[in-house]
């Protein structure tokens, strides 16, 4: 006997969604029909602030379902939500709190797809945290969405290898395509109704903020391996920099060097890299971008941008990324 597919509403802002989302209208079309698309309005984005589509509704568009980009999410969407009778919805990344009546409207509930290893990293930046942490690994969270902030029961997990010069931008590429079989092994139960949901373990649970452009500072006094895992886990946003001469460098990869020294001195590097003196050991900067250009590997760096031995870079105090409790 046929089944109906699931009936599902995806509410999501980040192209982060886009191969789940490819799949969904491929592999998981007998099994699931999208009903609509909810995402963010259209933003200015960008030096000129033109006023674009982000990718979620581009690719909804291109598919034929159809968009709401609700402002705020109001009793009036609520009851069109219900007007599409849902099966399921599920969200990831949308930039929306959904209130307790917006979570209960779908005859299956609504379902959140968080990058990180709950209870680890609740919160706005989970990828960078983990990175900047120096997380071997990570994954993204298939779990039921509850009123305090990314608290609900975990019904599975898919988990990706962080590895040593993987950026923020690279994990993310990883947990977008392992968003695909966690949600294709969980389908026939969800639709069933028999997937199992286990409470996390809220003792254990850290908390990560929405990050600033701030934060992208670097403090040459801590240990090598914590500096080079910052500088990696906040490529691309916010992007540390650093100031060389006057001029303000972003940095786009780093890894621990062998080479002791003073702190924020610029040590001799016979391969043409940018090692610098840390608290702990050094760090070699594998990528910088000078203001204007483009971002280039050290030894083209420092073809147009010479930095002699003994250049002394400043430091600044690095802000926590990862607390203990949700303020």
């Amino acid at each position: 006997m046929k089944t109906e597919p699931l009936k599902v509403v995806f509410m999501g802002s980040d192209p982060i969604a886009l191969p789940l989302l490819d799949w969904l209208m491929g592999e998981g079309d007998a099994k699931v029909r999208i009903t609509n698309i909810y995402t963010q309005p259209d933003r200015p984005v960008g030096r000129g602030q033109k006023v674009v589509a982000n990718g979620i509704k581009q690719w909804a568009i291109a598919h034929g379902i159809p968009v709401r980009q609700p402002e705020k999410l109001t009793a009036a969407e609520r009851e069109a939500l219900a007007a599409d009778s849902p099966d399921v919805a599920l969200v990831m990344a949308y930039g929306h709190i959904l209130r307790e009546a917006f979570i209960e409207t779908p005859r299956l509930g609504t379902l959140n797809l968080h990058a990180s290893l709950l209870p680890h990293y609740r919160g706005a930046s989970p990828i960078q945290c983990a990175v900047a942490s120096g997380d071997a690994e990570t994954g993204v969270a298939l779990m039921r969405i509850v009123r305090e902030l990314d608290a609900g029961p975990v019904a599975d997990m898919e988990r990706v290898s962080i590895e040593p010069h993987d950026t923020a931008l690279d994990v993310e590429a990883k947990l977008s395509a392992a968003c695909v079989p966690l949600v294709a092994r969980n389908l026939a139960a969800l639709a069933a109704g028999t997937l199992e949901f286990t409470e996390q373990d809220h003792a254990a649970a850290t908390f990560c903020r929405r990050l600033v452009k701030d934060d992208g500072v670097i403090d040459f006094s801590r240990p090598a391996a914590e500096v080079a895992v910052r500088i990696n886990g906040l490529f691309p946003w916010p992007g540390c920099r650093i100031e060389i001469a006057g001029q303000i460098v972003k940095l786009g990869l780093a890894e621990v060097a062998e080479a002791a020294g003073e702190i924020g001195h610029v040590l001799p590097a016979p391969d043409d890299t940018l090692v610098v003196g840390c608290g702990e050991g050094s760090v070699r900067l594998l990528r910088l971008q000078r203001p204007g250009g483009r971002m280039l590997s050290a030894p083209d760096f420092l073809r147009g941008f010479p930095v002699e031995p003994g250049t002394v870079l400043p430091s600044r105090p690095m802000p926590p990324l990862v607390t203990r409790s949700h303020k």
